[in-house]
């Protein structure tokens, strides 16, 4: 039987992607201390959840009014730690758990990338992820030195580079390369390394790589981009694919989609799984999750949105009142999250204001939740799994860590118990979890060379 993937989405800062979720009065305040990770780990490896994975930016959202006044008071996502060194105190307590960061390819280097990702996967025996993104916003850019954020389609085109190189580094190292001979003073076959001497149009490495192969071969890719351009980029090198659909419908065609877009490029259209974004409020009873949910849409605020929407399109709303259409040029300039953008003119608004851009999208809020309790949950979740629409589920948490906790105890039992969710882990790696196969030394260059 087909069994569901359960991802926890986590943020190395003081709230989850939720920015009200610090205001929580169950949210714990020790988002600064390996403890608080270690607990988190300790309860999503309980629930057998394949990952925990970690989103991130490298800027506070200071874009709306051109100041960090408001994100430091509002405490809207005003602490990123690095998800690295976080993920690591996770990795220290837990032995079966996937574990999985976001690095981006517009402001870190391409050996860089591959070295620290590999080197994870070492230190985890083959538990890691890289989540690849391309990075959307001025304020990002300006802190990593540059004047602001490259075009749209360049990010993607030199993304394609830069996943050549970090690939090509990770096939380095055959299998059978190191033997440890000390009798004959042979540590590892010098036939058996090899140099890249990459030379792209963005890009170039020469290597040879400096890590050898890990026991699930290299770290899984996650990616994310959901606009034309970002699906094309799934296609390509995605294995594990993260999603959010405003209906199930919509859900269904992009899903099969997006595996289409797989096998178009000679891939298996099996060996891309797809996890849907979900914010779950859970209890006992349909009626505790209600007043949950009822309780939770006390914390917001207008600035969590403006404050967030800012950061996504990398536009200032504070410079246009709340109802002050925006013009053409301002739209078709927006170089951001163009996914959001284009989800706001599919409505029909030909000139939004920004009062339609946080209606329409809810950046920010508690948008659309799955609310009930463990029958509720689950019945929702089988019938996204079955349509289908996904192939698991990222779970959101309102306030950490007492989704996850709630999660585990009401609705992994209600899966399990409907056969579509491990009762434990059937093996020992993260590929292991997602039932992807361990790559074999230069996969990804044969289908893509395929494909072209």
């Amino acid at each position: 039987m087909r069994q569901m993937h359960l991802i926890a989405f986590m943020q190395a800062q003081n709230c989850t992607t939720l920015p009200a979720a610090w205001r929580h009065p169950e949210a714990r305040t020790d988002s600064f201390s390996p403890e608080y990770y270690q607990h988190i780990a300790r309860v999503l490896e309980a629930g057998k959840f394949d990952m925990a994975f970690f989103d991130d930016r490298l800027a506070m959202p200071d874009m709306y009014g051109g100041d960090h006044g408001h994100t430091v008071e509002n405490g809207i996502r005003c602490i990123k730690m690095d998800p690295i060194a976080c993920l690591m105190t996770m990795a220290a307590v837990t032995e079966k758990l996937g574990l999985g960061a976001t690095y981006s390819t517009t402001y870190y280097e391409p050996f860089h990338v591959a070295r620290v990702f590999q080197t994870v996967d070492l230190m985890t025996k083959g538990r890691a992820a890289w989540n690849v993104v391309t990075s959307v916003n001025d304020n990002e850019a300006l802190n990593m030195g540059r004047d602001g954020v490259t075009a749209h389609d360049t990010r993607y085109d030199r993304a394609d580079e830069f996943m050549e190189v970090v690939l090509g580094h990770w096939d380095s190292w055959e299998d059978d390369a190191i033997v440890i001979d000390k009798a004959n003073n042979v540590y590892a076959k010098p036939d058996k390394v090899h140099r890249l001497d990459y030379k792209g149009k963005f890009l170039s490495s020469r290597g040879p790589f400096t890590v050898p192969r890990t026991p699930q071969g290299h770290p899984v890719v996650i990616q994310a981009g959901q606009s034309g351009r970002g699906q094309k980029f799934a296609a390509n090198w995605g294995e594990l694919i993260f999603v959010h659909y405003p209906s199930i419908e919509i859900g269904k065609k992009s899903y099969a989609s997006l595996k289409a877009g797989a096998a178009a490029v000679g891939r298996d259209p099996d060996m891309m799984k797809i996890a849907a974004l979900v914010y779950p409020v859970m209890g006992a009873t349909l009626a505790e999750a209600e007043d949950k949910r009822a309780a939770y849409d006390k914390l917001p605020n207008d600035m969590d949105q403006l404050s967030l929407l800012s950061e996504a399109l990398n536009f200032d709303f504070a410079t246009k009142g709340l109802d002050e259409p925006f013009t053409d040029d301002e739209i078709s300039g927006i170089q951001g999250m163009q996914a959001m953008r284009d989800r706001v003119l599919a409505t029909g608004v030909k000139n939004p204001t920004p009062r339609d851009f946080m209606r329409i999208t809810g950046r920010g809020l508690l948008q659309d939740p799955l609310v009930g309790g463990p029958k509720e949950i689950a019945d929702m979740l089988e019938e996204w799994f079955s349509a289908p629409a996904c192939d698991g589920f990222v779970i959101g948490p309102t306030h950490q860590p007492g989704t996850f906790e709630d999660f585990v105890k009401f609705v992994v039992p209600e899966l399990q118990k409907r056969g579509m969710y491990r009762q434990d882990y059937s093996g020992t790696t993260l590929r292991d979890h997602l039932g992807l196969p361990r790559p074999a030394i230069g996969a990804w260059r044969a289908h893509h060379d395929a494909a072209d």
